[in-house]
């Protein structure tokens, strides 16, 4: 087994809570595409569902293997969402957003009555803050919160192709590897409060449940169940 297998393995777990008549929404990255092509499969199985997606990405593949995906703009409530994680804990704290959509992936994750990650095992860690969190900024912004950030990060501007990265909604990424995320709360807190931060990749009370597969063999964790 390789990360890719492990990958594909708790999509394929997580999958298995669709039901028919759900509105699903459809989460960004590597590991959510492999949840993509397990929803098409079971579409073509019979399965009746409708989508959402957090990226004009995860949007077209669910559209080429026969998923109906509706605009998120109309659709106030999503009944599961299922989406990748940069990082987890056993707190079910979460990082994400390397893909570029974690403000998308926020909106819609607040619709939603549940909320699962999928991710390889690798992506298990005791506590959240080795990745670098990604910080969504508006463009007209720049100096300024990338000055701010300064003060608690290191936070690099992500490029793509020698250029500025944009994300969907042609916005700016700032990765910020925090010197200090021992309380993610409060630093999201700060996060939400600079003007021109219009997202940021800090989930920490969103995801209820998570299949994390390593070395072939899948996890469930549970927020309910946590001490």
């Amino acid at each position: 087994m390789n990360l890719d297998d492990d990958k594909r393995l708790a999509a394929e777990a997580a999958v298995a809570e669709v039901r028919d008549g759900m509105m699903v929404g459809l989460g960004t990255g590597s590991t959510a595409a492999h949840m993509i092509r397990a929803l098409g499969r079971r579409v073509g199985e019979g399965l009746k569902m409708d989508a959402v997606a957090t990226s004009h990405a995860s949007a077209d593949l669910a559209r080429e293997l026969g998923i109906r995906v509706h605009d998120f703009a109309d659709v106030a409530r999503v009944d599961l969402t299922i989406d990748g994680a940069d990082e987890i804990d056993g707190l079910m704290l979460v990082v994400k957003g390397a893909g570029g959509a974690m403000l998308r992936e926020k909106c819609v994750a607040a619709a939603s009555d549940r909320m699962v990650v999928i991710a390889d095992g690798a992506k298990r860690v005791e506590r959240i803050g080795k990745a670098a969190v990604p910080v969504e900024v508006l463009p007209f912004a720049k100096a300024y919160v990338t000055r701010v950030l300064a003060e608690r990060s290191d936070a690099v501007l992500r490029m793509a192709g020698g250029e500025a990265y944009l994300t969907d909604q042609g916005n700016l990424v700032l990765d910020c590897a925090f010197h200090d995320l021992s309380d993610p709360h409060e630093v999201a807190a700060w996060l939400q409060g600079i003007p021109g931060v219009l997202g940021h990749g800090l989930f920490l009370s969103e995801v209820d449940g998570a299949y994390l597969a390593d070395g072939g063999v899948v996890t469930r964790l549970e927020r309910s169940e946590l001490g």
